[in-house]
């Protein structure tokens, strides 16, 4: 091997591996604990004022499983109509934008960009560190109407974890799916459906 192809093997590999440092390995969900369900119940809200205090990879973690997590070999932590598991979840955060990839408990980076403006059109949206966006993917045959109906499951699983570990919440409807499209890379089969915005309270 010359030494130019050897620099330029070396510089490959460099870039491959910065590539794949840009995935986050999220530690795993802790799955026990937390508050007992009916004090949940009793504190679940929904909250707009929303602090720049980032989640950490513990938490984010925790709250992707409790969201749409696997509790069984091939079943979520919430329903879907048929089994059909077509909802994916996109996690947007100051430092990029995600596919929350539940097998491996990875978040797979899809853009390195700050698009937390995207993800809504109120102004607590930039600020939030945490925007989870729900997208249908049509390619799996289930009906948008029953992914609508799906996103509630996910969202109430949101709402409760948040409530039993201090933190705050909103669901929202309000976004440009026109900009969150590209902003994701999504496809013609991935339809934005929901968005939800997590964090701390101010």
């Amino acid at each position: 091997m010359t030494k130019r192809t050897f620099s330029i093997s070396s510089l490959l590999l460099a870039f491959v591996m910065t590539m794949a440092a840009q995935d986050i390995q999220l530690p795993k969900p802790k799955t026990t604990g937390g508050m007992p369900l009916m004090e949940a119940l009793s504190k679940r809200q929904s909250n707009r004022d929303f602090s720049e205090k980032e989640l950490d990879n513990q938490t984010l973690s925790n709250l992707l499983w409790a969201a749409w997590g696997y509790n069984r070999a091939d079943k979520r932590t919430a329903p879907s109509s048929r089994n059909k598991q077509e909802l994916e979840l996109y996690v947007v955060m100051k430092n990029g934008s995600y596919l929350y990839d539940a097998q491996n408990n990875l978040l797979k980076q899809v853009s390195n960009q700050d698009n937390r403006k995207a993800a809504g059109m109120q102004p607590f949206v930039s600020i939030a560190p945490v925007n989870i966006i729900f997208v249908a993917d049509k390619s799996k045959g289930s009906d948008l109407e029953s992914s609508h109906t799906n996103s509630g499951f996910i969202s109430q699983n949101i709402y409760l974890f948040c409530a039993s570990e201090g933190l705050i919440t909103v669901v929202r409807g309000m976004f440009d799916a026109k900009a969150l499209a590209p902003a994701l890379s999504l496809n013609e089969n991935q339809v934005p459906i929901l968005a939800q915005t997590v964090g701390y309270k101010k």
